[in-house]
């Protein structure tokens, strides 16, 4: 039968039918989505402001973490202080309620991120494409696992960067997780309107 039609016909019938409806309906939701924010909140939105007393205890607490553990990383010479600890006190102490910031997080969330840009560094090394599996491998782990911590992608990318030794586990990513989970617990929990953590597993 394939050899009688046309040949115009017959090329035709192999052609991958593209669904013009499809994709137009997925473009329009798409920037549906966009103008619908935009309409909205054209710039900013209203900010609910904390109060003074929880700016303080926010202020109070992270200062004395990241004091206490830079001070105890200088007295023991051992590295326990890492950037993405900044932006864990922010959590921590800016918004103690978050799921994102309870211990289970912020210790299982550093320590999947380092097991696994670890593994992979030493499999792979520091390639561009071994720092983006690196950490796209470690929100996976962290959201399977659980322990979803957003700093905690960041730790990925510093033993990526720094070409991390396995000691990177225990120090600074368990020992210096606890350390600032210990500080948060103690000054959260000073303040009557908090209440630190909200579970621990």
């Amino acid at each position: 039968m394939k050899g009688y039609l046309p040949k115009k016909w017959t090329n035709y019938t192999y052609l991958p039918r593209f669904n013009y409806k499809k994709v137009q309906l997925k473009w329009e939701n798409y920037w549906f989505k966009i103008r619908g924010r935009w309409s909205s909140c054209p710039l900013t939105c209203p900010i609910n402001r904390p109060h003074h007393r929880h700016i303080f205890w926010s202020w109070f607490g992270s200062f004395i973490a990241i004091a206490a553990t830079a001070y105890l990383s200088t007295k023991t010479h051992t590295p326990l202080l890492m950037a993405p600890f900044g932006a864990t006190s922010v959590l921590i102490f800016g918004v103690p309620d978050s799921p994102l910031a309870q211990p289970r997080n912020v210790i299982g969330g550093n320590l999947v991120a380092a097991l696994v840009s670890l593994t992979i560094l030493h499999l792979f090394g520091a390639s561009p494409w071994a720092m983006g599996l690196a950490v796209a491998t470690a929100i996976g782990m962290m959201q399977f696992t659980g322990t979803v911590h957003p700093p905690s992608g960041a730790v990925a990318l510093v033993v990526m960067m720094t070409k991390a030794s396995w000691h990177f586990l225990l120090t600074p990513a368990l020992e210096g997780s606890l350390i600032l989970v210990l500080c948060a617990v103690v000054f959260n929990n000073l303040a009557e309107e908090r209440t630190y953590p909200s579970h621990w597993l």
